[in-house]
């Protein structure tokens, strides 16, 4: 990376800095990272995005806009993943089901936003405004966890400032980052993510973790139930369609904004799966440990 930057800067008349920072053993690498960069930064927007993402040519202008038309405080943009053509069947359903997934996570974060009630966003399309990350103390207080940049800031950005919070919901501001390359990558970055919400005590973001595990706790229970029954049952199978349908509806509208629309026929699949999937990780992310770029973290 640096000695790509290092070309870039030679061949483009435009004003970056290379930080190197020392490699040495920190509780939360990427909170070091960044607050070193705002140290030496001067723009009065501070906009984020991870190495391997890639934005469209709009992107920074979509971000200034909102801002200036706002006085936004924090700015939380759409992410979705790239496409890459896989080879092997296993692959294949793995990237739509990823895909999918995380599509449901970027309209839930965005819907409890912009609902007054900010619980998730994602660290590889943020905008925030520096003298906000300021005034809130920047990461102290949760610099002893590994990760969380993205949603603990969020968090103690919107405690301060109530009104500032805003959802970029523009296709120019989409960001695509890479999947987990595999299950084992998969299962430690969601193992990760949820460690967040093991640690975040605000009442919203424990209520959303724990009303998602006991709706999708209830829909095995009933679906357990309604096959046992011979799906007969009239009460039950209507309580499994008003969760599936607008389910479905919600996520056809999430992954046609991320122009996904070829994946809308693999939802009710999706669908199925994820139950068991919420209540595999919600019950190992309870415990502690976990890998991220190499380091084994707490």
């Amino acid at each position: 990376t640096e000695d790509i930057v290092r070309r870039y800067m030679f061949d483009k008349v435009i004003d970056i800095q290379l930080i190197s920072l020392e490699d040495i053993p920190v509780s939360s690498p990427k909170k070091r990272a960044i607050t070193e960069a705002l140290q030496n930064s001067t723009g009065s927007l501070i906009v984020t995005t991870d190495g391997d993402c890639r934005v469209g040519e709009r992107w920074l202008e979509t971000m200034a806009q909102v801002y200036l038309e706002t006085g936004a405080k924090f700015i939380s943009g759409p992410v979705t993943f790239i496409d890459a053509p896989a080879t092997q069947r296993g692959k294949k359903w793995g990237r739509i089901f990823q895909t999918i997934e995380f599509s449901s996570l970027i309209g839930t974060g965005a819907c409890l936003l912009e609902a007054g009630h900010p619980t998730m966003c994602n660290g590889a399309n943020l905008a925030y405004e520096r003298a906000a990350f300021d005034a809130v103390g920047g990461y102290a207080g949760v610099n002893q966890i590994a990760s969380g940049d993205d949603e603990f800031l969020l968090q103690k950005i919107h405690q301060k400032f109530d009104h500032g919070i805003y959802f970029l919901k523009n296709k120019d501001a989409i960001v695509q980052t890479h999947p987990p390359e595999n299950w084992r990558a998969f299962y430690q970055q969601r193992i990760r993510w949820a460690s967040k919400w093991a640690v975040n005590k605000r009442v919203a973001t424990m209520m959303v973790a724990i009303f998602v595990f006991l709706v999708n706790l209830f829909t095995l229970i009933l679906t357990s139930v309604a096959l046992t029954e011979g799906l007969v049952d009239f009460w039950i199978n209507t309580i499994l369609i008003i969760k599936f349908l607008p389910e479905f509806l919600f996520l056809s509208l999430i992954i046609r904004f991320l122009n996904k629309n070829k994946l809308v026929p693999y939802i009710p699949l999706v669908q199925l799966f994820y139950p068991f999937y919420v209540l595999f990780f919600g019950i190992t992310a309870q415990r502690k440990g976990y890998e991220w770029k190499g380091r084994k973290l707490r």
